[in-house]
């Protein structure tokens, strides 16, 4: 585990050692997963990038669509949270 300081432009140096286990190299791209309180840091692989690139077309409806129906599922489940207080 290594230990990293946030600088005033909110960049963290990886630890070697965290580099050195996870293969990580000048231009790789990071990805951050937030869950809670918890933030993972992880090492985007190029092979996952390109087999999500084409996943729209199967799909039936717009990236709009899509954004409108999440959005009033995260409207309904924010009710029903307001209910239960």
């Amino acid at each position: 585990m290594g230990v990293a300081k946030v600088t005033r432009n909110y960049q963290v140096t990886i630890p070697r050692d965290v580099r050195i286990m996870q293969s990580i190299h000048v231009g790789d791209t990071i990805v951050f997963s937030v869950e809670g309180e918890r933030v993972e840091i992880l090492k985007l692989k190029e092979d996952i990038l390109e087999k999500a690139f084409g996943s729209w077309k199967e799909m039936k409806e717009t990236g709009t669509d899509y954004v409108k129906r999440i959005r009033t599922e995260w409207e309904t489940r924010e009710k029903r949270i307001r209910r239960q207080k």
